[in-house]
């Protein structure tokens, strides 16, 4: 059971790069970006294909966000300067990548056509990188030492991938922090609530349109990339679905932390991806359920994330309401109270 969970953390961690890029689309920008479930392929697909061809894979996974990059772009090059509808601006370039991603992938093979997936079992990837440097510092067996003598029996053999990942997802999420604090953020951020406020300070909307939807890409396909390096496996099929498990983590984050302030709500994300994966993990270990059950999970997820949070308001309105009327009942009993007072001291 904690072997599982901390497998969930791990990727949870790793999906939550991708949950701060359909957060910067869909809450920041006011976005509906479908192209999330083909940019997500686009860095799986593109890092593997360099990875298998010899690249560095550092070099692989900056390309990777590089492509996912240049995706978001084209969608809002789409919705900007070709006037297209914002959902069918997301849908036409998610069509579109999963042709662009079969390319992608069959530059790793010798013929040079359309693959499906690519395997990265024996080959070097960024975690396998850091593994080795991670297994001479000796903390591994320590941490192993502390849990079994805590009783645990099944403990993980590496906690190099969490850490590293704790580290890459919190400066991502730093950094995201910051950005949307600076001027173009603001104007970003702008751009989602108001475009006619902004338009009128002489802010160009179409040019920050497309940056905010190149920099979530970016960032989804940054997730598509580790992700395929941690499971060492890249498929066109990857991202089906990844705009709801995006949407998912953002909703319950939110829900449970709150929104208060942009460093909140970035945590809220990340922590709503950790949960999401544990909620997933434990779904899958009740005896009827199995994998080709995902999509129906992921489903129920996201149906209870939208409305237990509307329950919880109704009710919390509901008190308020009846606290507000007891008041002015008090009120107006302890006004009657002193009229009649009076009228007995005359």
């Amino acid at each position: 059971m904690f072997t599982a969970m901390f497998g969930s953390v791990e990727q949870g961690i790793i999906y939550a790069i991708m949950a701060l890029g359909v957060y910067l689309t869909f809450r920041v920008l006011d976005f509906p970006d479908l192209t999330v479930d083909g940019s997500f392929v686009t860095g799986a697909g593109t890092a593997a294909m360099m990875i298998v061809l010899g690249y560095n894979p550092i070099l692989a996974t900056l390309v990777a966000t590089v492509a996912g990059f240049i995706a978001g772009c084209m969608t809002g090059i789409l919705h900007t300067k070709g006037k297209i509808n914002p959902l069918l601006a997301g849908i036409l370039m998610m069509i579109a990548l999963y042709s662009i991603n079969l390319r992608i992938m069959g530059l790793s093979s010798d013929t040079g056509v359309t693959r499906p997936n690519i395997p990265l079992l024996n080959s070097e990837t960024v975690f396998s990188t850091f593994g080795s440097f991670w297994s001479n510092l000796g903390i591994d067996s320590a941490i192993t030492n502390v849990l079994k003598s805590m009783g645990l029996a099944s403990v993980p053999t590496t906690w190099g991938v969490l850490i590293l990942m704790l580290v890459v997802t919190t400066i991502i999420k730093l950094v995201v922090d910051w950005f949307l604090k600076t001027e173009i953020g603001l104007a970003i951020r702008a751009t989602g609530d108001n475009k006619r406020m902004i338009r009128s300070f002489s802010a160009n909307t179409d040019s920050l349109v497309i940056l905010g939807l190149g920099i979530s890409n970016g960032m989804v396909a940054l997730s598509g990339a580790l992700i395929a390096q941690y499971t060492k496996f890249a498929d066109v099929g990857l991202g089906i679905g990844m705009i709801v498990v995006g949407l998912a983590s953002v909703i319950i984050g939110e829900a449970i932390f709150g929104t208060k302030s942009i460093v909140r709500v970035t945590f809220a994300v990340i922590a709503g991806a950790i949960i999401y994966r544990m909620i997933y993990a434990l779904a899958l270990r009740v005896k009827w359920l199995d994998s080709g059950d995902m999509k129906l999970i992921t489903a129920v997820i996201v149906i209870l994330a939208l409305v237990i949070p509307q329950i919880v308001g109704k009710y919390k309105e509901k008190k308020r309401k009846e606290k507000r009327l007891e008041e002015r009942l008090a009120l107006q009993q302890t006004k009657v109270d002193i009229e009649q007072g009076g009228k007995s001291l005359a």
